[in-house]
């Protein structure tokens, strides 16, 4: 199965691939991912990625285009994580490999914006916890390492909306992409992640 997951900040996407890639043993990809990887590579590419992280400049889709490559190599099955994010990526993936299916998330800019103004961020090794639906046992406390909890500059509510607008003008087209080629499914994003989850199982039933 060759999978996209599309959906605004805070729809859960990046949750449910988690939970897909490790139920069905399938390598979930990101943009994050593979960026970090080509700086920790400290390949040509790689030190052309950092040059551009470090001045606070998007990566061209080129770059991340011959990078996504690299990762997807052969690959028979793959869930890739919010990627592509504009068109020109989606016509750029679309010559390097096929994609089976794409899901995308739908649900309120109301929840969004809720979800991600609850979640907090442990300034130390990084685990993410959301006061609704996995709270940590003390508060602003990590569970994990004892560190302090923070709200990440992106989860605060100007930044969200602005996200929020971002994803409306450079991803939602997407969506009219994908259901031409007659793959597109959307799916329901509210409620818990388990329920959400059994969703999406349901939905991809038939690729996996």
């Amino acid at each position: 199965m060759k999978l996209v997951l599309l959906g605004p900040p805070g729809s859960g996407k990046g949750t449910q691939a988690e939970k897909l890639s490790k139920e069905f043993n399938i390598l979930k990809i990101s943009t994050g991912d593979i960026l970090r990887d080509a700086v920790h590579s400290n390949t040509e590419l790689g030190r052309r990625v950092k040059e551009y992280l470090l001045k606070g400049r998007l990566v061209p889709d080129e770059i991340i285009l011959d990078l996504m490559s690299q990762k997807l190599g052969n690959l028979k099955g793959f869930i890739l994580d919010g990627f592509p994010r504009t068109l020109p990526q989606a016509i750029g993936l679309e010559k390097r490999t096929d994609i089976d299916f794409v899901v995308a998330f739908v649900l309120p800019n109301t929840t969004v914006i809720s979800r991600l103004s609850k979640r907090r961020v442990c300034i130390k090794c990084g685990a993410v916890y959301s006061l609704d639906a996995n709270p940590p046992l003390r508060k602003n406390i990590c569970d994990r390492c004892g560190s302090k909890l923070r709200i990440r500059d992106d989860d605060k509510k100007s930044t969200i909306r602005k996200r929020f607008l971002v994803y409306k003008r450079e991803t939602k087209p997407l969506e009219d992409f994908y259901k031409k080629k007659k793959i597109l499914r959307y799916l329901d994003g509210n409620g818990s992640a388990d329920e959400v989850y059994r969703r999406l199982k349901k939905l991809i039933s038939n690729k996996v």
